[in-house]
């Protein structure tokens, strides 16, 4: 009997301004980090793997703390879990997509149960306040259940224009075995969104997660074991990109490779991935999702107040740690004195502190990542005005950093060009509404972008010429919901794999014709 489903919907998100909702968040924390130190295996054909060295997972927002320890996998294990999942695929290749998105829609009814629990888990991972790890939460839900349908949708016949004397059929058929390497910044949503939509179409994989965040990686594992997957579909192996990665991404039986993450690393995985290797039967599919330097126009018609929350919210939502964060501002010359003035009081009003308390910015995911971005402020002193901001925190326990605004940045400076990934906003003067477009377009990447304005023809040439995969009118430039905002960029921001969107699938299927002459 067919599978009968409901018109997807977006999960609801969670108002932490309820009191109970808040009480119950906090609690969650507290249960979580009970278990703080614990330690998880790797997942090789459903058994369970240890090994001599390890990973620690540790709360960015107190560095002294082991959130959990993980197994450092060797090359070996990696081979093992290849050859695992390439001997699932021959039986789950052959599972209807009924069945298979079934257990997509298990693993979010879990995900519903388990909700509270996840939420605290990533905000002691990577420093997210209740809302942001609560969005993040939905999402991932949300990729299960929108997922399940298009493996449905594309299980379905598909059209063929008749041919006299034949019978013609046209169908999708799994790729084989791949590698997800999924991003830190939205540890549950990005990691479950790759990795069900690969398994959804019939594939298996083997799941390396961030070492910024393998708790999350681990709960999304045993998700999948606890509703039943069969071995082999799902394989979770914790290592280094250097070691691990890049064995899985070269290795001649993997057909292909799912990334999130920084320009550099998606370059290296796609020059990595083009080279053949012997044995090698295939071209590998690469499916990236790399950075942005998104920007908002302000223009001359915008309605300012909430022109300046939309920044703020875009710019420093999770410390600016999104690749759909705003880092520029492009602001018309004729309305730029008072939004400034505007941006700098609502920046400074932002409340800093530790995520488990729900403040609204908390620290960034590493001590690295906190270098980084305070050279990029150095280098902003050099190239603009410091507004606000500018500096580490150094009396909270943790990798905090005050939101930055730098005003009167050139457009061709390296901190209007170069992705800081940090709480850390350049502010442009724009001549008008066509120099606006044209500073906007004037880097290498194409992720997302906004303007404000209440100009119709202004925002008709915004939908032709702001060239970026996700646009938004008079509203915030991150936030992009499952469906309703298929995400992926443009040039240098990736492949223009649209996640959450209607041809996704297509990337983790291939096309297969038959056709008969009927006597």
């Amino acid at each position: 009997m067919a599978l009968k489903l409901k018109p997807f919907r977006n999960e609801p998100h969670l108002d932490f301004s309820v009191a109970e909702n808040f009480k119950r968040q906090r609690r969650a924390i507290e249960e979580v980090r009970k278990r703080f130190g614990q330690e998880y295996p790797n997942l090789i054909a459903g058994k369970e793997v240890w090994s001599r060295e390890k990973l620690r997972s540790i709360n960015p927002a107190h560095p002294s703390e082991v959130v959990g320890v993980f197994q450092k996998a060797t090359r070996r294990d990696a081979e093992q879990a290849l050859q695992a999942a390439w001997q699932a695929f021959e039986e789950w290749k052959r599972v209807p997509a009924e069945e298979r998105a079934q257990y997509l829609l298990r693993a979010a009814q879990e995900m519903r149960r388990r909700r509270l629990e996840l939420n605290a888990w990533m905000i002691c991972e990577v420093g997210k306040n209740y809302a942001e790890a609560d969005a993040d939460t939905c999402e991932a839900i949300d990729f299960l259940e929108y997922y399940a349908r298009e493996a449905i949708r594309y299980a379905q016949p598909q059209p063929v224009t008749p041919v006299p004397g034949e019978r013609n059929e046209y169908f999708y058929i799994p790729l084989g075995a791949g590698v997800i390497i999924p991003p830190w910044n939205f540890p549950l949503a990005i990691l479950t969104g790759m990795t069900s939509a690969a398994i959804a179409a019939g594939n298996t994989v083997v799941v390396k997660p961030s070492s910024e965040s393998p708790m999350m990686g681990w709960l999304l594992a045993d998700i999948f074991r606890s509703v039943g997957l069969p071995e082999g579909v799902l394989n979770f192996v914790v290592g280094s990109g250097a070691e691990v990665g890049d064995y899985l991404v070269a290795h001649p039986r993997t057909r292909f490779i799912a990334f999130t993450g920084s320009m550099e690393v998606g370059l290296h995985i796609h020059e990595l991935a083009a080279k053949p290797q012997p044995g090698q039967i295939w071209i590998k599919r690469t499916i990236l999702e790399m950075g942005g330097k998104d920007a908002i126009i302000v223009d001359s018609e915008a309605d300012l107040d909430a022109a300046v929350q939309g920044v703020v919210i875009s710019a420093y939502g999770y410390q600016g740690q999104k690749c759909s964060a705003c880092s520029r501002a492009i602001v018309d010359k004729a309305v730029y004195t008072e939004f400034v003035r505007k941006l700098k009081h609502a920046v400074k009003s932002l409340s800093i502190g530790d995520p488990a308390e729900n403040y609204q910015v908390g620290p960034v995911i590493s001590e690295r990542a906190r270098e980084s971005i305070l050279y990029y402020i150095r280098v902003g002193r050099t190239e603009g005005r410091l507004l606000v901001g500018g500096n580490a925190i150094a009396d909270l326990d943790g990798y905090y950093i005050e939101p930055t605004v730098f005003v009167n940045v050139k457009p061709r400076a390296r901190i209007a060009q170069e992705e800081i990934f940090g709480p850390v906003l350049a502010v442009i003067k724009a001549e008008g509404f066509t120099d606006a477009l044209r500073i906007a377009n004037g880097t290498i990447y194409g992720l997302t972008g906004s303007v404000y304005s209440r100009n119709p023809e202004k925002l008709r040439r915004a939908r032709e010429e702001f060239h970026v995969g996700n646009l938004y009118f008079n509203r915030k430039c991150t936030g992009a919901l499952v469906g309703g905002h298929p995400f992926g960029g443009f040039n240098m921001s990736g492949t223009d794999s649209k996640a959450g969107g209607p041809d996704y699938l297509l990337l983790f299927l291939q096309g297969k014709s038959v056709s008969e002459k009927l006597s």
